[in-house]
């Protein structure tokens, strides 16, 4: 065992189901039996309990003063390149010696694509896999680099799987949304789609996603049209959490850079160059400012 802590951090939800999957998922990760870490805890940068600061103080009360954290988000964008990272700078000001190395985002990897294909595979039944169409669908970002790493997505879980197809849509801030991306199949042909979201845990943009994908059906009665489930609380999910803090430990930390708006001017982004970090404001923490909130829906994307 190394003995450093884990710190998750989340980005928060104000649905209570998505907040009380997180904490269970905190609960497989701290009585996994073979864990390399000696403690964990996980806290949110904002919208729900518990916030960062929580877990923070919990972990340096135990007498930890070098922590592992990790974000617990699927692509890197705006939270973990930015709101996370400052966040722990706060951190850092308030417990004065306490250090950290940032593990990077969970995705793209080929845990999370098995996982996406066995949430899938749940919704086939008698269907081939050669007359299903799937549909993913992320968060939706401002940041191009976040986006374009769904459009990967897409492609991998179509590669060697046998599906007629697989196309990405997001369900905010960025197109084409889901109402657009299941016409797109339907012009290429499709009869069958199953709706795959690429979420860890309930939140209001999930069920948007099933709301949309209901209305479309409706429209299109002539399509079968179907949801998956999400990723969620699993094992499989576990243990990259844990490859991910292994990683970090080892300094093994291979972050993609070369489309990263706060260092690369891409078109239509060159003012995020060099922009500086804000961590979020948290309602339950008394932090040393207001940071920012730019996003206006219910769980802002990652």
């Amino acid at each position: 065992m190394t003995g450093l802590p884990m710190l998750v951090v989340g980005h928060g939800t104000r649905s209570d189901s998505g907040v009380a999957e997180f904490n269970a998922f905190m609960g497989r990760l701290q009585r996994r039996p073979d864990a390399p870490y000696r403690a964990a805890a996980g806290g949110f940068i904002e919208l729900s309990r518990p916030p960062v600061t929580e877990a923070v103080a919990s972990l340096v009360g135990q007498g930890h003063r070098e922590l592992i954290a990790l974000p617990l988000v699927l692509v890197a964008a705006g939270h973990g390149k930015g709101d996370i990272p400052a966040a722990l700078v706060r951190e850092q000001v308030r417990h004065p010696g306490m250090t950290y190395s940032y593990g990077r985002p969970l995705g793209p990897h080929p845990a999370l694509l098995d996982i996406l294909e066995q949430r899938i595979e749940k919704m086939l039944g008698d269907t081939e896999r050669a007359d299903t169409h799937v549909l993913l669908v992320g968060r939706g970002s401002t940041d191009p680099d976040a986006n374009a790493e769904i459009a990967k997505v897409a492609r991998l879980l179509w590669e060697g799987r046998g599906y007629a197809g697989v196309e990405p849509s997001f369900v905010s801030l960025a197109d084409p949304g889901v109402p657009a991306g299941l016409d797109k199949l339907r012009r290429l042909g499709a009869s069958r789609i199953i709706v795959a979201p690429y979420f860890l845990f309930p939140g209001i943009l999930p069920d948007r996603i099933v709301s949309q994908a209901e209305a479309f059906a409706l429209e299109h009665p002539f399509m079968t049209v179907e949801v998956a489930e999400l990723i969620g609380d699993c094992d499989e999910l576990a243990d990259l959490v844990v490859e991910r803090y292994l990683e970090a430990v080892g300094g093994d930390i291979r972050m993609n850079c070369d489309t990263c708006i706060y260092r690369a001017a891409m078109p239509g982004f060159g003012d995020r160059v060099g922009q500086p970090q804000r961590p979020h404001h948290h309602p339950d923490d008394a932090s040393h400012g207001h940071g920012h909130d730019h996003h206006d829906q219910a769980d802002p994307p990652d």
